[in-house]
Formats: C-alpha cells, sequence, structure tokens
C-alpha cells in the first residue's frame, strides 16, 4: 500500500524515482485537454500532469502545499507565460483559486511526490536517514511529535486504522517504551525499532515500517480529510461537462473516491424496506470505466503505477449536493489533536 501524486514513490518511505507520471495516457484521456480549456492540477508535484496539459493546448492552475514544490516550478510557469498559474495551496481550498466561469477539469494525484521522498530532510523516507518530519507544507505537528507524544491506545488506532499494520499493538508498545529512554529523533531511528520489532520475512513485499511511515504520513497532513474536502470543492466549481479525474494509490484513498462517485450518482434514497422519498439527481456521470489500473507494460516500466487506479466523473447540470463527510466514514481520529496533551 502507497500512495504518492504528481510523481512520488509506491512505497511509502522508499528510495529516489524518476519522476514518471503514473497513468498518463489514460489521465489525458478522461480529462480531455485543449485549447481553451482551464483545468485545475490540485497536486502539481514535479508538474508531470500539468506538462501534459499544457502541451495538449490547456490553460492551468496547479496547487500545491509544498513550498519546495512551488520555487521548482517557476521554470514552468515562465515558459509557459499566461497559461499557467502555480499557488502554494491545499487542493481541499481549490474552489477559492478557481476563476468565476468554473472550470473545464480537475485532476488530483494523491499521496506524497518523489521530490519529498527523495529529500532526507523531509523525513518521508525510511531508506533515507533523516528529522522524523513528514509535513508537506513545513508547519504544524510533525511525525516525531506524534511517535514522542501521543498516548499508546493514539498511536495503535493511527498505526491500524491509516496504516491498516496488523502489528499496530506491538510496535506502538516498543515504541512507547524506547521513547521513556530516549525521543525518536530520525527516520532510520524509528524504522530500525520497527525492523527488530517486526522483523521483514521472505515473503514479504514491503518493509516492515512502510505501513508505520504511510500511517504517521497520512495523519500528519490530514491527508484524507484534505482528499474528501477537495471532492466536494471539485463540485462545486466544475462546470456542467467538467471532468474531475482522481489517481490514488491506496485503498483508503480509493476508497474515498470509489463511496463519492456512488453517493454523486443521483441513486435513489430510502431503501427496500421503505418507499423512495424522492429521486436525487446525478451531479456525476461515470467516465468510461468505473475504476482503471496501470497495465503490466506501464507497471514493468514504472513500479510505483502498480497499485494506481483511476476513476473519473462528468459533472452533469444538476446543483452541487451539501458537502457531508459523513459519506466516506472517515477513521475518527480528531480526539488526536492534542497529541496525549
Amino acid at each position: 500500500m502507497a500512495a504518492n501524486p504528481g510523481g512520488g514513490s509506491t512505497d511509502a518511505g522508499g528510495g529516489p524515482v524518476r519522476h514518471i507520471p503514473v497513468l498518463l495516457a489514460e489521465v489525458l484521456e478522461a480529462l480531455k485537454p485543449s485549447a481553451g480549456k482551464v483545468i485545475l492540477d490540485g497536486t502539481f508535484g514535479a508538474g508531470g500532469y500539468t506538462s501534459a496539459i499544457l502541451a495538449a493546448g490547456g490553460d492551468v492552475i496547479a496547487l500545491d502545499r509544498d513550498p519546495t514544490a512551488i520555487s521548482a516550478g517557476e521554470a514552468l510557469v515562465a515558459s509557459h507565460a499566461g497559461h499557467l498559474t502555480l499557488i502554494q495551496s491545499q487542493f481541499s481550498n481549490l474552489a477559492d483559486h478557481a476563476p468565476q466561469g468554473g472550470l473545464d477539469g480537475v485532476v488530483l494525484d494523491i499521496g506524497v511526490s518523489s521530490m519529498q521522498i527523495d529529500e532526507a530532510e523531509r523525513g518521508f523516507s525510511f531508506n533515507k536517514n533523516g528529522p522524523l518530519d513528514m509535513r508537506m507544507s513545513g508547519a504544524g505537528v510533525s511525525a516525531a511529535d506524534v511517535v514522542n507524544r501521543a498516548k499508546l491506545a493514539e498511536l495503535i488506532r493511527i498505526f491500524a486504522l491509516l496504516g491498516e499494520e496488523q502489528q499496530a499493538p506491538r510496535i506502538a508498545h516498543a515504541i512507547e517504551k524506547r521513547r521513556a529512554e530516549a525521543p525518536f529523533v530520525t527516520t532510520r531511528d524509528l524504522a530500525g525499532l520497527i525492523e527488530v520489532v517486526t522483523p521483514r520475512k521472505a515473503k514479504d513485499k514491503i518493509h516492515p515500517a512502510t505501513r508505520v511511515f504511510q500511517a504517521l504520513r497520512i495523519f500528519v497532513n490530514d491527508e484524507l480529510g484534505e482528499l474528501a474536502k477537495a471532492l466536494f470543492a471539485a463540485e462545486q466549481v466544475l462546470k456542467p461537462g467538467g471532468r474531475l479525474v482522481v489517481v490514488t494509490f491506496h485503498s483508503l484513498e480509493d476508497r474515498i473516491v470509489k463511496k463519492f462517485f456512488a453517493d454523486r450518482s443521483g441513486r435513489a434514497t430510502g431503501s427496500r424496506h421503505m418507499p423512495v422519498v424522492h429521486e436525487r439527481l446525478a451531479t456525476f456521470d461515470a467516465i468510461g470505466k468505473s475504476m482503471i489500473s496501470a497495465s503490466e507494460a506501464e507497471a514493468e516500466i514504472n513500479p510505483r503505477a502498480r497499485s494506481a487506479k483511476l476513476r473519473a466523473g462528468l459533472r452533469t447540470t444538476a446543483p452541487a449536493e451539501p458537502a457531508d463527510l459523513s459519506i466516506f466514514d472517515l477513521p475518527n481520529l480528531a480526539s488526536l489533536g492534542k497529541l496525549g496533551g
């Protein structure tokens, strides 16, 4: 299970990966950029999708919460004067950056970028020793704060719910015991403990620290909440006929996108025991297959594409539905905000 957008690694803490946009042909087919269309790329990253949209003649409003990505993208802005606007922003706020007439498309490639993985000082990688940070924006609570300050029960919930880590209790207990002696400071410090507590078996396909690092990253950056809010925002600002294309890299993200499109498909309310109260108008129609995954050929060339899933919808003329986070059944981690006080 991994996550990554705009050019990242399928390993939640793996080594450097050359930037290759995942499912690029499929994204462009679903998005259909062309001259005169305004597309919002909510996860700019290394600019893979944005560059392809610009090459197709579209205009792009690109967002990224990482100031490093914004700085790195300035050259692309200069070379496409008037056609690319690059803004530092969380993609949950994409409605704030849409033009008054609405958008023709929104594309989201969810997770952590290869640039973040490759920079040891960002603290995303368990293969690169650096500060235990993981903050995409560089602000707020860090992964070290969580590991060193969260209560035992809170750590277990974070690892189990956001990392789907079956050994969450064992790892959390080991962390609690070790941090009483000395706080965790670096990525290798934490990864080394996990390697001892849950050593890698010959049949294991991923590093034993993968799920814990994924869980910490998702928690620190509120990635699931960000995605859910971004889907509602896209529904608000897409024109009729506008296209929403989302690429996810693990089951937690894909589940949210799948539930969103299912909820917005216009299904009737009620149940088999009760009469239908009213028919909901669909705000999105499906584009092509309900889910597209990478071909074997792409996965062979680009290993991080193996877990990628693409879902897309075409905005109808129906008014946007209220933003109701309850449809996603997100893990309830609100009580963890104070990290044990």
